[in-house]
Formats: C-alpha cells, structure tokens, sequence
C-alpha cells in the first residue's frame, strides 16, 4: 500500500490498495477471469489457496519476485489486470484501518495487526 504523502496515509491523503485473491471451494462466487468455467476454484481448498499466497508473500518479501507480477499472473480478482491495483481510496476509507492499527504493505516486513 502507497500514500500520496505517508507510508501510512496518516495525513488524511488518498492511498493505493492492491490486492492478490486466491479463490477456493469456500468462495462465494467460484468463477473468475483465469477460471471462467470454476473448474479450478472449486477443487481448490481453503488450506491450498493460504499455502499458495504464503508462498506468494514469502517470494515478494524476499525479493524473488515483484507483487505486481504475482497478481497478473495468478490473482483470482479482476484487479490482475491492473497489476492487483484497487484503485485510489477516500482519506475516510485509509482513516478507518488506521483507526484499527491496521496497516497493509505490499513491501518490506513491517505488520501491525
């Protein structure tokens, strides 16, 4: 997650989110733009699609591969095709995960939870 002013957007300034979303045989909605047919997503289980963004997490931290190319790739969610890009989000939206110390990061090893 990007600020316009803050790694944290803590100014009430407009953040970048972005996502990786590995559906599973639990999700709601068992289609998706690589799997138009669900073929995939209902034989996959819940347990799999953690292991699968563990190892998704573990080779962005450690620099083996860009955030950016795992969610083009392999994100269930229509954001692959923008590079797992959300969009710009409202300072009131950013105000509320600050509210609960949460603070999501698509780079380096700081968590707060």
């Amino acid at each position: 997650m990007s600020s316009s002013s803050n790694r944290h957007g803590g100014d009430g300034g407009e953040v970048r989110a972005s996502d990786i979303l590995v559906k599973h045989h639990g999700s709601r909605c068992k289609v998706s733009w690589k799997d138009p047919e669900g073929q995939v997503i209902k034989k996959t289980t819940r347990d799999s699609a953690i292991s699968q963004l563990k190892a998704f997490h573990d080779d962005i931290v450690s620099g083996k591969a860009k955030f950016e190319d795992i969610a083009s790739r392999f994100s269930d969610c229509s954001s692959a095709k923008r590079v797992g890009n959300l969009g710009q989000s409202l300072s009131s939206y950013n105000s509320k995960f600050n509210q609960k110390n949460i603070y999501l990061l698509s780079r380096g090893s700081e968590k707060r939870c």
